[in-house]
Formats: structure tokens, sequence, C-alpha cells
């Protein structure tokens, strides 16, 4: 009798100690999780009739962010959005595509370089292009013939990019 309560007593030990070790380790897991958030930063960009840049312009127009951070797109003046351009994301990118008047938060979680455009200023030249971590710009953006001034802009931020 005295064994059978010696292995009883034995396992209840053992079992306390196992949901200790587990508390601990969610608890730890918990912390890791949330700090890994804290770290994620939220960068602006405004939608403006005009900036530094002339008319039809994202200020800034060109960001470096870190996987897992957010861009928020903020209105300053009506009639813009906040689009991806398929053919300057990385492959695989579902893109997105902010409504008019609309203020969105996009998360950009892997690394490469991201087009975004006004969809009715386009043409305009009303661009922008967010590298995120550590990429090398495609050369096949380079290649990539945007309508009407967007072109020039991304020109303009490619050139800017190459003095870094």
């Amino acid at each position: 009798m005295k064994i059978v309560l010696f292995v009883i007593n034995g396992l209840m030990n053992f079992k306390e100690e196992s949901m200790k070790y587990l508390k601990q380790s969610l608890q730890i897991l918990c912390l890791l999780a949330f700090a890994s958030s804290a770290f994620a930063q939220t960068h602006e960009v405004l939608m403006k009739n005009r900036g530094t840049g002339g008319p039809m312009v994202y200020e800034p127009d060109y960001l470096e962010i870190q996987p897992g951070d957010t861009v928020k797109f903020i209105r300053k003046h009506k009639s813009h959005n906040a689009a991806s351009i398929a053919e300057l994301s990385p492959a695989g990118y579902p893109g997105f595509m902010g409504k008019i008047d609309e203020e969105i938060e996009v998360t950009y979680d892997n690394a490469g370089f991201y087009g975004i455009k006004c969809t009715p200023h386009y043409a305009q030249g009303m661009v922008m292009l967010i590298k995120v971590g550590d990429a090398s710009l495609p050369e096949s953006y380079r290649a990539f013939k945007a309508p009407g001034i967007a072109d020039k802009r991304f020109q303009e931020i490619y050139a800017r990019i190459d003095k870094r």
C-alpha cells in the first residue's frame, strides 16, 4: 500500500511540474507574439492634389519599411485612392485596391518592392514605391512602362534608389 501511495504522490508531483512548465511556456510564447507585433510600425502616406513633388502626389513617394509594418494611406484631398500595381509587385502578391476617398491600411509581410497608384490619377503621375525589408529592385520594374507622367516619376524614384 505504501508503494502505491508513493507512486501516486510521485505522479501528482510530476503532473504539477509538467503543468507549471506548460504554463511558463505559454506565457513566454504570448510575450514573444506580443513583442513581435509591438516592433511593427505604421507609416503614413498622404494622398494629395498638390505637394512638394507637384500635382497629384503621394507624400512620401518612396518608403523603406520592414516586414510586418503597415502603411496607412491618408486622404488629404478628394478623389484619391491607393491600389497596388500588379506589374510592380512581387510574384504571387494578391494586391489591393482601396475605394475612392477611402483611407486604407495595408500590412506588408514579405520582402520586395511594391508599386502603388491612385487609380483615377495614374497617368497624371500619382504613384509611389514601397521597399519592404532587404530587397533588390527587379530589372523588370525598370523595363515596365507606366502610363503618362507615372513612368517619369517612377524613373525619378529609381534614380534616388540608385544613389543610396
